[in-house]
């Protein structure tokens, strides 16, 4: 049983309606596609619409008969704006890994979306000292949720606090670090062009 996360993932794709295209454009009926491929035609009729998610051997065999790769079925259709709800429970918690002991924990909130012109992550900084210093392309917004976060950049140290807000050319080295002993949570977005957001 797939999650909601992963089956609006998929119905990005609208594989069910390019089978259908394809299937319409050679005039079969689904009976005739169902002899082609060993499918039964009420299986088609579910997978062109949208009930059913094939498997990939069964998209292949869907594939052979029209002559056409994989790849045809993993084109996003491009007229639909770009849209993912992401449920709390499909969300991965990763921690840090690029310096030793992790000094936090991030959590992407958009991470179905391909190609997106931002990133979202919800961050959790547990650990004591301040992170690697690093730049990326883009900009950031960060935004405290709770605790208090320190930013490290241009040779200076900015305080937030809970509520506070920070914008910032992320061209330039900047690092973090959680202050006190309580746990910080931090709403981070990255702008376009980043290579990577931590």
């Amino acid at each position: 049983m797939l999650s909601d996360t992963l089956n609006e993932g998929l119905e990005a794709y609208g594989i069910g309606a390019a089978i259908r295209e394809l299937r319409t454009q050679k005039q079969l009926g689904l009976e005739q596609l169902g002899k082609h491929t060993g499918l039964s035609a009420g299986m088609l009729s579910r997978i062109e619409r949208g009930h059913v998610f094939p498997t990939l051997p069964t998209l292949l065999r869907i594939s052979m008969v029209f002559g056409v790769g994989l790849e045809h079925f993993f084109k996003p259709v491009s007229q639909k704006p770009a849209l993912a709800v992401v449920r709390k429970e499909d969300r991965l918690r990763l921690p840090n890994t690029s310096e030793g002991r992790p000094k936090f924990h991030f959590e992407s909130l958009d991470f179905p979306v391909l190609a997106r012109s931002i990133e979202a992550y919800l961050a959790d900084f547990t650990g004591s000292g301040q992170t690697e210093p690093h730049a990326h392309a883009g900009a950031e917004v960060v935004y405290v949720l709770s605790g208090a976060l320190e930013i490290h950049i241009h040779n200076q140290v900015h305080q937030l606090e809970e509520g506070d807000s920070m914008y910032f050319d992320s061209n330039f080295d900047h690092s973090y670090a959680r202050q006190g002993t309580e746990n910080c949570s931090v709403f981070v977005v990255v702008g376009a062009g980043s290579q990577q957001s931590k």
